[in-house]
């Protein structure tokens, strides 16, 4: 490859903790409010994208995207983001996903960078709720980011607030449009979960406790040109 790593970037939900199930009783509630079947088949469609875009699909799903003005959708992407923060109150440092802490531990001793680019507004609470602050470099502030992912910038901010190249970077992601994020960025991709859903990454491990830095040293200087992923 010819290229030195410098970092590593994770996404939040799904690889440092699991709020997802957070998320989809925030958006559950709202969807039931508004007379829209909200089920956990649909949810899984919302993983790894912005608020504003998973209300849009929401809203596309049950038929009435368009009888609500802007004020309206700003309104209800609010009223599920304070159901969401009600729910993330009870988030500690046991919520950190299996694995990660060892993990995060192995990167930061080996020298390595380590940012977060997550599309949740709430990253920097929850983060400081799992007692995980000191171990970032730099965490992406998404209010400040204008396209959700799959569009690369929020791991391309990243790179450029820990002061690195993309592609001296691993990103880690559970969600396919984070996968495809990492990808457009330029980085080496990392999926955490179905090795289906995330076969366009460059390397798929099962569940967090599987995470191998050396596994990923090694897949990431061999980047060996094949088309379907490596399992680990």
């Amino acid at each position: 490859m010819g290229k030195t790593l410098e970092a590593f970037i994770f996404d939040l939900d799904g690889v440092i903790t699991d709020t997802a199930e957070y998320h989809f009783l925030a958006w559950k509630a709202l969807a039931n409010e508004l007379g829209i079947d909200f089920d956990r088949d649909f949810n899984e469609k919302l993983k790894g994208v912005s608020r504003m875009d998973s209300l849009d699909l929401i809203l596309e799903h049950g038929g009435k995207r368009e009888h609500f003005t802007p004020e309206d959708r700003e309104k209800f992407a609010a009223q599920k983001n304070n159901h969401y923060k009600e729910l993330i109150k009870n988030i500690t440092p046991n919520d950190v996903l299996p694995g990660i802490k060892t993990f995060i531990e192995e990167i930061k001793k080996n020298g390595f960078k380590i940012g977060l680019a997550s599309a949740s507004k709430n990253a920097f609470t929850v983060v400081d709720s799992l007692g995980l602050t000191e171990s970032f470099d730099t965490i992406v502030d998404s209010a400040k980011i204008s396209k959700g992912k799959p569009d690369p910038e929020i791991f391309l901010t990243a790179a450029k607030q820990l002061g690195v190249k993309p592609e001296q970077c691993i990103g880690i992601e559970d969600a396919a449009s984070g996968v495809d994020a990492i990808n457009s960025a330029g980085m080496f991709s990392v999926g955490v979960g179905d090795h289906e859903i995330l076969s366009h990454a460059n390397l798929v491990f099962s569940s967090t406790s599987e995470l191998q830095l050396k596994t990923i040293l090694k897949a990431f200087n061999e980047n060996a040109s094949i088309s379907e992923p490596l399992e680990a």
